[in-house]
């Protein structure tokens, strides 16, 4: 099987031999029309960085799937998406949306490459830039081995027919025509600690963040021996590596591995897993400060216009720990978020519908539930309600889009944003999405605007939830740990940034179980839309079941109606996802997760 093997000029895109799980019976020769090899990269550094760009390319973090569709948070609006059919009953191990085996192994093959051969390659004339290019480099795959290691496990792991909680194969070495391929999986725990392994080895090679320095002083302890120059440091770790694998993004990585260990689908009854998850976050946020670090306006981030716009060198807001590069002067009709899911009367798609089982969990403006709540009116359902709701869902009578216009989604609406008006693009529940989407996008086709966009990878809430979660499992809602802040002390902070209530919280702060709730009911608030509630669910083991409802308004005489949307058919097996069927054709050892 021939693969063209391309090399553009000092691109970082060089792209090698693709290897996969798959045999190859020339998995390393190049095509014909190419004369350079895969040993080329010891001469050539920039050659050597292609091979390490490719596990950079089509990221499993990049973008949004909106496999919130798949669960009780929305429902999608085209008839033929996979999420939608997924939900239904449609799931299995050769027809699986939330697959990333070929991709995430693609990937650490080209890693195990990389680590294999970046010893031999001459980085550098300059001996000093040379090793301190050389720890980069090998920084960065051993995080990303790390990174794709998480994304196989979280969507692979399970039980298998025996009743042992496996992860996925370890592959740690370059493989070629003659390596065994038929490999058994490891298990679960096995494969976490690689994750630490390559987590530590990364740390040990990597700053915590790239950053320009003028001083000499101020080149770290770790290279006193080598005594580089500020110059040749800047060289080496400088800003303009912004956006690449750093220490702060492999410790997010370790958080993430620590708690999908410790909860319940996971931990197989042990209880001290919450508090290794509890300092893995916490070790990340005190590079930050800990809650002092929060960003006041993160809860807003997409949408945070001037900040956006101010962007430049790949830096970071401080809500965004990492992203993907910021697109200016993209017409907001072309293929955007908007475009998908502004409502149909200003030119949009609408895919993304929320549910009512989404609004339902936003509390009152004092915190509480809406079921324990004295001051929600079910005539008046969206007054007297967190101010996250009206920020995150685009609610009847809401305005959006550079006219402002007003979306009319009640049933008897004038126009294509009315419920089920149109097949395809009307919402089906009565909402339609506001997050993540810029507000003043302009999506006419005979004017569209341009806007000014990125792709959030990590926030840092989503670590700051981690803590909490870990923590009020670990040492209860209000103990401060090993960290100084407790998981009562985040959810306020949480809430006092976005001025919701928090007399809620007041009232519960001593037990762990409503503690339990609230928290998890915030990262379903905050994380929204962004790809982690179909995760969430499983590794809880709650209710993958919910049936998806929406609201029908009528304007007339001003009745609210709740209406079954859409039914789930998930099986009990589905709280771990398959290994893809095809693979495990093609090997027998390779065994099935129980039921698929």
């Amino acid at each position: 099987m021939k693969r063209t093997t391309k090399y553009i000029g000092t691109s970082l895109l060089c792209s090698i031999i693709c290897a996969s799980l798959a045999s190859c019976d020339d998995l390393f020769e190049p095509a014909p029309e190419n004369n350079l090899g895969v040993d080329y990269m010891y001469k050539n550094p920039q050659y050597a960085e292609g091979v390490l760009a490719n596990a950079y390319t089509y990221l499993v973090c990049d973008g949004y799937s909106f496999s919130e569709m798949a669960t009780d948070d929305a429902v999608c609006n085209q008839p033929s998406n996979g999420y939608r059919s997924m939900a239904a009953g449609t799931w299995t191990a050769s027809n699986n949306p939330m697959n990333v085996w070929e991709t995430c192994y693609n990937k650490i093959m080209y890693l195990n490459i990389f680590l294999n051969r970046c010893d031999r390659v001459d980085w550098a004339d300059d001996p000093i830039a040379a090793q301190m290019y050389r720890d980069r480099e090998k920084g960065e795959a051993y995080g990303l081995r790390a990174m794709n290691m998480f994304h196989l496990l979280q969507a692979h792991a399970g039980y298998d027919e025996n009743g042992v909680l496996c992860g996925v194969p370890i592959i740690l070495n370059e493989m070629d025509a003659t390596s065994q391929f038929d490999l058994s999986r490891a298990t679960f725990d096995e494969c976490i600690q690689q994750i630490y392994a390559d987590c530590d080895s990364a740390l040990a090679l990597l700053p915590m963040t790239y950053g320009d320095i003028e001083n000499d002083s101020d080149v770290p302890v770790k290279y006193a021996s080598l005594a580089p120059t500020a110059s040749q440091y800047t060289r080496v770790f400088g800003t303009k590596f912004n956006g690449r694998m750093v220490g702060r993004i492999v410790l997010a990585y370790r958080a993430r591995t620590a708690l999908l260990a410790a909860s319940p689908a996971y931990n197989q009854g042990r209880t001290d897993l919450w508090e290794t998850a509890a300092d893995a976050a916490g070790r990340l946020l005190d590079e930050i400060g800990g809650i002092s670090g929060m960003d006041s306006q993160g809860w807003t981030w997409y949408n945070n216009t001037s900040e956006i716009n101010s962007l430049a060198n790949g830096m970071n807001p401080k809500e965004i720990l990492w992203r993907g590069a910021k697109i200016t002067g993209r017409k907001a009709n072309d293929g955007t978020l908007e475009a998908q899911c502004y409502p149909p009367s200003i030119y949009g798609q609408g895919l993304v519908n929320p549910t009512q089982n989404f609004v339902d969990c936003f509390p009152d403006d004092k915190g509480y539930p809406i079921s324990e709540s004295s001051r929600y009116d079910e005539t008046r359902p969206y007054t007297n309600r967190d101010p996250r709701l009206e920020a995150y869902v685009l609610l009847n009578g809401g305005r959006i889009g550079s006219s402002n216009a007003t979306i009319i989604t009640a049933s008897d609406g004038a126009n294509q944003d009315a419920l089920n008006r149109l097949s395809g693009n009307s919402t089906r529940t009565g909402y339609y999405l506001r997050k993540l989407l810029n507000q003043r996008a302009n999506l006419n086709p005979a004017n569209p605007g341009n806007i000014a966009f990125y792709r959030a990878y990590i926030r840092y809430t989503e670590i700051f939830l981690d803590y909490a979660e870990a923590a009020n499992e670990a040492w209860g809602p209000t103990i401060a740990g090993t960290h100084g802040y407790s998981a009562y002390d985040v959810i306020r902070a949480l809430h006092n940034r976005c001025k919701a209530g928090n007399d809620y919280l007041e009232s519960i702060k001593e037990d762990q179980e409503k503690m339990r709730q609230l928290i998890r009911n915030e990262r379903r608030i905050e994380l929204s839309f962004e790809g982690h509630r179909f995760w969430d669910l499983r590794r809880w083991q709650l209710n993958l079941n919910e049936t998806a409802k929406g609201m029908n308004i009528s304007q007339a005489d001003n009745t609210y109606t709740p209406i079954d949307v859409d039914s789930r058919n998930y099986k009990e097996y589905q709280y771990y996802g398959p290994i893809p069927y095809s693979e495990c054709l093609k090997y027998k050892r390779l065994k099935q997760n129980k039921g698929w």
